[in-house]
């Protein structure tokens, strides 16, 4: 029974932070549209969120590319299908590797960033100061950064993605001398719009959702400075299990979508 009614609990709990992310999510949407608009804040966490995850990205999707041919070429080998790698590794990483592997490490770096940030602004009594003083700290602190995040993932993961078939490139030139037009000619062959639409149309929501989880968590942090802690490590954790849930639902419609 002790077993049990902990699960209850722990249920509980869970469906009650659902619903107050929700409406944490409702008072963002109203905030974003009133007045007074914070331009310069906005643009400063656009430069700070995109800054910091550049070269992460980049090396990341640089390994992505260099790794899944590397993994790929013996197999297309095997049938004699080595044209067809870049083919292969191109819809691969548009579609689906980039995206997500990007988002996570997206997730990864701002996410916690952003709970830790708003957690010890919370712990210090910053916000509390905010709002002693007539600012609105959601707008200003939380709308901008959800904003950022929502604008710089879709920027980030085009770079990556970049980066990463420019990786499939060099292994392709070292192993089977392929030119650089020759690669890139095949890659655009293969790509439609079918495969780049909706790539980056759910990248916004990826950045929206990281965006949201970190400011949640670090907004209302408890529990003094070990909540500082919990709050990023929380963030990383809920953001990165919506990553896959929105990615199901996004592929989910796709397919549906082009089915049709």
């Amino acid at each position: 029974m002790p077993v049990f009614n902990k699960i209850i609990s722990k249920t509980e709990a869970f469906f009650i932070e659902i619903g107050e992310m929700a409406y944490f999510a409702g008072r963002f949407f109203k905030e974003v549209f009133t007045k007074p608009f914070e331009f310069k804040e906005l643009l400063k966490q656009c430069y700070n969120i995109g800054n910091r995850s550049l070269l992460l990205v980049g090396i990341t999707g640089f390994i992505i590319g260099l790794v899944l041919t590397l993994q790929t070429r013996p197999t297309l080998q095997e049938f004699g299908a080595e044209s067809w790698m870049p083919s292969m590794v191109s819809i691969s990483i548009i579609r689906e590797i980039g995206p997500v592997i990007i988002a996570l490490i997206f997730a990864g770096r701002i996410a916690s960033g952003i709970g830790a940030e708003l957690g010890s602004m919370r712990v210090t009594e910053q916000i509390d100061a905010m709002e002693v003083s007539g600012t609105n700290p959601f707008k200003y602190l939380v709308v901008t950064r959800i904003i950022a995040a929502t604008l710089m993932l879709p920027i980030l993961v085009i770079f990556g993605d970049a980066i990463a078939l420019w990786g499939s490139y060099i292994i392709e030139n070292l192993k089977g001398d392929v030119s650089f037009q020759l690669y890139f000619i095949k890659v655009f062959n293969a790509l439609e719009f079918g495969d780049i639409i909706p790539a980056t149309i759910k990248t916004f929501f990826f950045g929206f959702a990281i965006g949201l989880v970190g400011c949640f968590k670090g907004y209302y942090c408890e529990k003094g400075t070990v909540g500082v802690g919990v709050a990023a490590n929380s963030a990383v954790v809920f953001a990165s299990m919506l990553l896959f849930i929105i990615d199901f639902i996004a592929v989910f419609i796709t397919d549906i979508f082009f089915e049709i």
